[in-house]
């Protein structure tokens, strides 16, 4: 017998905004899945909707900061219908003092942003020879 799974929608968090902004659109807290390679920290953030040239990912601090910006609606478009809630995207990120801020990678693709977030080199898993005397 087959076990039946429940499809689960979860509902977008909306970011509690700590200055006013400048735009009247809700901010987001984006969806994110971290893996680790032996190399590497790599982060998929979804943001629906966010061009790569409006993604501006900040790094001060030990702190990643990545805000995603919709594209306004073109002119003369008026919304009749959203069952899709459209807006900003903004999460931080505190780093630990094994990434290698200096070689941090960024790359977008189909709304999901990649960022590679490489290993320093002590941190790094390796094996340890040992020999005989």
């Amino acid at each position: 017998m087959a076990a039946e799974k429940e499809l689960q929608v979860k509902e977008k968090q909306q970011a509690q905004q700590q200055a006013e902004g400048t735009r009247d659109i809700p901010v987001y807290i984006p969806d994110v899945d971290i893996y680790e390679t032996q190399d590497a920290l790599v982060m998929l953030v979804d943001m629906p909707g966010v061009a790569p040239q409006d993604v501006n990912i900040d790094l001060k601090d030990d702190t990643l900061t990545i805000r995603g910006t919709v594209s306004d609606y073109g002119l003369g478009e008026t919304p009749v219908l959203m069952e899709y809630g459209v807006g900003d995207y903004f999460r931080e990120f505190t780093l630990g003092h094994y990434i290698d801020q200096s070689k941090i990678e960024a790359t977008m693709k189909d709304g999901v942003l990649k960022l590679v977030l490489p290993k320093v080199d002590r941190a790094k898993a390796r094996k340890i020879e040992v020999k005989a005397e």
